[in-house]
């Protein structure tokens, strides 16, 4: 299995340059076009409260510094791309509606990289990373520092749909691994499940993973992160797990205790 497109979403912030060089890394031992999308304020989410009570001059005015700030943006991001020296590249700036152009980008691509700020709900791109997660259902690469492709993988294991669709996700880049393992909790979950399973699906397509049954430590999450520091992981493969979206996604406890941490990077598939 390959990857062929990885995209980066861009705010023209000071995390765009570490967004792009997690990009090309993970893109690199795959030959994979790397796509640094702008994603800008959508001028068209703000218009509702501009309604006809509002001061025309005013709300020329503002529109103006939107648009600025945009442009800005825009340029900004752009030089994050142009920083890289990798050849496989392509700049894409979107227009409104913008998420839908989002959207569209995410599902052309086979992995959507994020640093850890939007998916700690910080920054404009924090939206973004919901909507991929959990709209999109994307493979997001959220990237920190000491990510390494090739190096040491661990895979969260409970049986379930988003754990079956992370650990099948992941699988190119478990093959470029130098070491495989599959952190199993199955205390700390209400089904029954044989991690062994997943040890066969794995070795059957050329990857000899190890295996490693947790404790019984009620909560999972920080088991996972002390076995994965444990292993020397690089990244952690895991379901996201969520409750549906209302007015905005809420990440459920194991999650978020996840995304809240310093490491390691996060391959997630909701």
């Amino acid at each position: 299995m390959s990857w062929a497109r990885i995209m980066a979403p861009l705010s023209g912030g000071q995390g765009d340059r570490a967004a792009v060089a997690a990009a090309v890394m993970l893109a690199e031992p795959f030959g994979a076009e790397v796509a640094g999308v702008y994603t800008p304020a959508d001028v068209a989410d703000v218009m509702p409260w501009m309604g006809e009570g509002f001061l025309g001059g005013v709300q020329t005015t503002a529109l103006e510094s939107l648009k600025e700030a945009a442009a800005a943006g825009e340029k900004n991001a752009r030089a994050a791309m142009e920083a890289v020296s990798y050849g496989k590249k392509q700049f894409i700036a979107l227009q409104t509606p913008v998420w839908a152009g989002l959207s569209a980008e995410s599902r052309l691509s086979d992995v959507v990289v994020f640093n850890s700020d939007p998916a700690r709900g910080r920054g404009p791109l924090a939206e973004a990373f919901q909507q991929m997660v959990a709209d999109e259902q994307r493979p997001v690469l959220v990237a920190r520092e000491g990510l390494k492709v090739g190096g040491a993988v661990a895979v969260a294991w409970d049986g379930g749909k988003e754990a079956s669709r992370a650990a099948r996700l992941a699988m190119p880049l478990l093959e470029k691994a130098e070491k495989v393992v599959i952190l199993a909790a199955p205390k700390a979950s209400a089904r029954s499940f044989d991690a062994a399973r997943l040890k066969a699906y794995y070795a059957a397509r050329g990857v000899d993973a190890a295996l490693q049954v947790l404790p019984d430590t009620g909560d999972a999450a920080p088991a996972l992160m002390a076995a994965a520091k444990e292993a020397g992981a690089q990244i952690l493969v895991a379901g996201a797990f969520g409750h549906p979206r209302l007015q905005e996604f809420i990440f459920g406890g194991t999650t978020r205790t996840l995304l809240n941490s310093d490491q390691p990077s996060l391959f997630l598939s909701h």
